[in-house]
């Protein structure tokens, strides 16, 4: 399968630099929609066989212009949704490092199956996000594929796709807007394309 991973278009939380999970269903920027009308145009191009997103408006609304140039209609898979931030949800950067600075800190540098509090391991969060990706290969084996989520789901997906530890998750980038291009097989992953923001 060809799987181009897409990250949806920015939302005021983004620019604002807060936790953005999936409790809270933010929508798109004036940007964020640009974003996704250049997503739309450069895959308007390319054959594509199936689309699916997050449930969350962000990711929705994004693939619903992909959708539209491309000539599918948006298939909504739950699993896709982002991480469950519990507390964190909403936060600031300033609000994070004031109320949670040592768990943060030890968060991001420990085991990945400790929880956000309240929330959802990148373990857990990898779990579910992979087995949606399964189901999606079993229908599509040898078809292109669109996939609209979110910051950490794309990178689980893609640690899991090359085998990379999710120690690892944070030397990827994932911008808002973003595309990825992974050919997967059951014998093996590549990773043609990362955090493409060029369209």
């Amino acid at each position: 399968m060809r799987l181009l991973l897409i990250r949806h278009g920015e939302t005021p939380w983004n620019r604002e630099k807060r936790v953005q999970g999936c409790r809270s269903d933010t929508e798109l920027s004036q940007r964020g929609r640009e974003q996704a009308e250049k997503i739309a145009l450069s895959l308007r191009k390319q054959r594509v066989d199936a689309l699916y997103s997050s449930p969350l408006k962000r990711a929705v609304d994004t693939a619903k212009v992909i959708a539209q140039a491309c000539g599918l209609e948006v298939q909504v898979a739950s699993d896709l949704r982002e991480i469950d931030a519990g507390e964190l949800e909403g936060l600031s950067q300033e609000e994070l490092r004031k109320r949670y600075e040592e768990f943060w800190k030890e968060w991001r540098e420990s085991d990945p199956s400790f929880p956000l509090p309240g929330g959802e391991s990148l373990e857990g969060l990898q779990r579910r996000a992979w087995g949606e990706m399964e189901r999606i290969m079993e229908r599509h084996p040898k078809e292109t594929v669109v996939v609209v989520g979110h910051l950490l789901a794309n990178l689980t997906i893609i640690c899991r796709a090359l085998g990379l530890d999710l120690g690892h998750l944070g030397r990827l980038r994932q911008d808002p807007g973003a595309i990825n291009v992974l050919e997967i097989t059951r014998q093996g992953s590549s990773l043609l394309q990362l955090n493409d923001t060029c369209h």
